[in-house]
């Protein structure tokens, strides 16, 4: 088990974790209306963030493949909410950014009112994680985010990104700062985590964790 003081993963929890995310994993569908959503079936981690923060590459890291998650240059480039079948274990889920999008402001409004449905009107979904670029810390539309997770009573917990781009001592203050963010809201996860899609760090601890909400 975890230490629950540390939040350190065992070696097998971590083992457990990669062979999970080694194996099959599938998309399933693409959501652009509450009514389109799959039907319930397995327990959900989703993902959400900027539009820039790297979901895409963090999805495509964590399961090891190159193009599982489509990214791109452009912010944005997810429009809509894309299922991932995990091994018949669990979806992972890719929600549409929020911030940068180069798209008109209806759109953009369509985008956010579909992932505030679902956030409500989910109950197989089991945690949120909330990614925030390392470099730039929680900014304004996080703390949005995390108010409205906090509201819809979802469990989440702040993953900071491009931690590659920073030296060891700053990551560790990035955490720190990240976790006295976390403090503040009632649903958030207090253990901050820190990884790289780039140079892989923090990602076999991202995998134990979600396989681990994902088992609860």
């Amino acid at each position: 088990m975890a230490d629950p003081e540390s939040g350190a993963r065992t070696a097998e929890e971590l083992e457990a974790a990669r062979k999970l995310f080694a194996g099959p994993c599938d998309f399933v569908a693409g959501a652009a209306s509450f009514e389109s959503l799959p039907a319930i079936a397995l327990p959900e981690v989703a993902f959400a963030g900027r539009s820039n923060v790297g979901k895409s590459s963090l999805v495509n890291a964590l399961t090891g493949r190159r193009s599982l998650a489509r990214t791109s240059s452009n912010p944005g480039h997810t429009q809509q909410i894309n299922f991932f079948d995990l091994g018949g274990r669990m979806f992972l889920v890719d929600l549409p950014g929020y911030g940068f999008a180069r798209v008109s402001r209806s759109l953009k409004e369509s985008w956010q009112d579909l992932a505030a449905a679902y956030l409500r009107g989910r109950p197989t979904l089991k945690r949120v994680c909330l990614l925030i670029d390392a470099r730039h810390g929680v900014k304004d539309a996080d703390r949005e985010t995390m108010k409205n997770l906090d509201r819809a009573a979802v469990s989440y917990q702040l993953v900071l990104t491009k931690a590659d781009h920073l030296k060891p001592a700053e990551i560790a203050r990035a955490v720190t700062a990240a976790e006295a963010v976390a403090r503040e809201y009632g649903a958030a996860h207090p253990r901050a985590l820190a990884t790289s899609s780039e140079a892989g760090s923090g990602i076999a601890e991202l995998r134990a964790e979600i396989a681990s909400v994902a088992e609860a």
